[in-house]
């Protein structure tokens, strides 16, 4: 989850790239309904996105997703 800045933008074959913007990074995860959102330090994040859990429901059974809110 940690970003890792370079001096040639040019990405090798099969790599992918976003550009690092403010906000909260997390890595959720759903498995047999229980929903983990967490920060890269581990902090439990939560409950303070409440319209992420509302909207993970919509998420099949063992998914892992990373991104930034």
């Amino acid at each position: 989850m940690l970003v890792a800045p370079v001096t040639d933008p040019v990405l090798l074959s099969g790599w992918a790239a976003e550009v690092k913007s403010a906000g909260w990074r997390a890595l959720l995860s759903l498995d047999a309904e229980r929903l983990v959102l967490r920060s890269r330090q581990g902090t439990d994040l939560a409950p303070s996105f409440p319209e992420v859990r509302s909207g993970a429901a919509q998420l099949p059974d063992a998914t892992a997703l990373d991104g930034v809110t």
